[in-house]
Order: C-alpha cells, then sequence, then structure tokens
C-alpha cells in the first residue's frame, strides 16, 4: 500500500533571498507567492518550494538546515531547447548537458544549472 500520493512542497533554505526570488521566478519562470506573516514561496504546478533564509528559518525546520545542500530536478513544461534558450537570454551557465538520464517514471533528458546557493538544478524532459 503506498501512502504518499505526490509532494506538495518542500522547503529551500538560502542566503540571499532576493538573489534567490530572481533566480526560480526571472529564470526559471516560476510565480512568487507570499503567504502568511510574509513568508514567500515559488509555486510551479502544483507544487511549490517555500522560502527560508539562513538564521531566520521558521519552526519547525529540517535539523540542519544548509543553503546549497539540494539536488533537485524538475522537468519542463516546454521543449528542453527553449529552456536552454531562456538560460542563455539570462545569462545563466549551464554546467552540463543536456544528457540522458533516468528519471522516476522514464528515460529523461537534461541540462544542469546552479542556483544562487549552489543548489544542483536539474530541468529535464521525457527522452
Amino acid at each position: 500500500m503506498n501512502l504518499i500520493d505526490h509532494l506538495d512542497h518542500l522547503v529551500l533554505t538560502c542566503v540571499d533571498p532576493v538573489a534567490t526570488e530572481r533566480f526560480y521566478v526571472d529564470v526559471l519562470g516560476m510565480q512568487l507567492e507570499t503567504f502568511g506573516e510574509g513568508r514567500k514561496a515559488f509555486r510551479f504546478g502544483n507544487q511549490k518550494i517555500n522560502l527560508h533564509v539562513r538564521g531566520k528559518e521558521f519552526e519547525p525546520k529540517a535539523h540542519l538546515p544548509a543553503p546549497g545542500a539540494l539536488d533537485l530536478c524538475f522537468m519542463a513544461a516546454v521543449p528542453l531547447e527553449q529552456v536552454i534558450e531562456r538560460l542563455q537570454q539570462r545569462q545563466w551557465p549551464i554546467i552540463e548537458g543536456p544528457v540522458l538520464r533516468t528519471g522516476a517514471t522514464q528515460k529523461i533528458r537534461s541540462v544542469y544549472v546552479r542556483d544562487p546557493d549552489l543548489n544542483l538544478i536539474e530541468i529535464s524532459e521525457p527522452a
């Protein structure tokens, strides 16, 4: 029996919230959402990334919240060529790819970038 259906949100701890917002909103095209007592999140599809700033995290939080500790893979809503074009327009360096990888449900074609905190961000399309 599966107890878990899908991921609702995850929490990203950053050092510079302005640079982080620029990356996730301007570069990746996520929607900025403000909720609660001025908290911020980046919404995409039916999920979101809640933002914590190092040293000002909301409770409860991870045992060791750390900027740069994540390795995330996002499935693109557009062809990977359009993702690459947007990254180039925003002058955001691709550190690897396109390369073939194995995703959760199928083979994928991916590019890799780093966000402002050096988290590894993989952006993929079905292969």
